[in-house]
């Protein structure tokens, strides 16, 4: 053989050899590192998010789990070894993350436009869209009552859930001064519009907790969110608070006997975020645009009672699933949004004082 036939071969063979790798270790063989909080939200969010962008873009999704907050976001990034590429985060945290700079910067004009054409600036619901956050879905703290508990009608008012005489039985309530403090103080008579005005203040938060007082020795603390509807299936609790589509699932697709109580919920966004020195940061960033579009925020509806953050993906949701959003107008009417600004500022204090309280008899 000669030698530039042998030459042209191996330089044939090289090339085929290159195309092996670059299929093995290019983009379809790319993943990103989605964290999440598991159990009903975290598999609407595979189907609703996350598989379609595979499919679209061939990238993988290794999905995690996680229980909320900043200290692993805040250990990756001062150890410099960041694993994670996006969190679907509470909005206050990424108030509280973008200040700490733990977060990367997203630009509102690189997101979807709206169903209608309209700019996203203007197709996102205020506040749903932060500097370092984007929020995927409006999401409630609420509570339920099992309803073979109460036989003759269950509470109906955020006041009730505080009343063990008129509704007896075990009260569960997340380990957290949030939504607890709130729901305290508007049982006690504060309206909706002056709740953080009055918390701002000592005198409003030891109010709170004389309220929270009243059914202490009746509570049972959870801390994951799988942990509530389990807790009132097994008659554990009479009434509990809980994330609205967990219960939605437990009722909806478990068929279990609880009913809602959506006054006084305190509703939020979900928001999603991108640690900084993400090793995948636009594409990260290429996920975030595509799973806060319209069409996919209004198919989460269709897995979790969770409502979009955009008004034209109000309007692509089912006429089935808009009485279970708590963006529902009878639902909304009643419900106070959880303040981001509030928590920044008061948020370490308040939690050390409930932790405090917690720990006293």
């Amino acid at each position: 053989m000669k030698v530039g036939s042998i030459r042209r071969q191996f330089a044939m063979f090289a090339v085929s050899a290159g195309i092996a790798l670059l299929t093995a270790g290019g983009a379809s063989a790319e993943s990103l590192t989605v964290v999440g909080w598991g159990g009903a939200l975290s598999k609407a969010e595979n189907e609703a998010f996350e598989k379609p962008f595979t499919r679209k873009t061939g990238v993988k999704i290794n999905a995690q789990v996680y229980s909320g907050g900043l200290a692993e976001v805040k250990a990756q990034v001062e150890s410099g070894n960041v694993t994670w590429d996006v969190m679907d985060a509470e909005m206050t945290d990424a108030e509280l993350g973008c200040a700490e700079g733990l977060l990367e910067k997203i630009k509102t004009s690189d997101l979807a436009p709206g169903a209608d054409g309209s700019s996203p600036e203007k197709d996102f619901f205020a506040s749903a869209v932060h500097e370092c956050g984007v929020a995927n879905y409006v999401w409630a703290n609420v509570y339920a009552y099992d309803k073979n508990k109460f036989p003759n009608g269950g509470p109906q008012s955020i006041a009730d859930l505080f009343d063990t005489k008129k509704f007896p039985g075990k009260r569960g309530l997340r380990k957290s001064p949030k939504a607890n403090l709130e729901w305290a103080i508007m049982a006690d008579g504060v309206a909706r519009e002056n709740v953080y005005e009055v918390l701002a203040t000592p005198e409003g938060v030891e109010r709170a907790f004389k309220v929270l007082d009243r059914i202490k020795k009746d509570t049972i603390w959870w801390e994951a969110g799988a942990q509530p509807p389990q807790m009132l299936a097994d008659g554990e609790v009479a009434i509990t608070s809980a994330y609205n589509g967990r219960l939605f699932n437990a009722i909806v697709k478990e068929g279990q006997p609880f009913q809602i109580v959506w006054d006084g919920q305190v509703w939020d966004y979900g928001a999603f975020v991108v640690p900084k020195g993400s090793p995948n940061r636009d594409r990260a960033l290429e996920f975030i645009r595509f799973a806060t579009a319209p069409e996919r925020l209004a198919d989460l509806t269709n897995y979790i009672s969770y409502g979009p953050s955009r008004a034209s993906g109000v309007n692509l949701v089912s006429e089935k699933m808009k009485p279970h959003l708590p963006t529902a107008k009878d639902n909304f009417a009643r419900g106070l949004r959880s303040s981001a600004a509030f928590w920044s500022d008061y948020g370490d204090q308040l939690n050390e004082q409930f932790s405090a309280w917690l720990a006293t008899k």
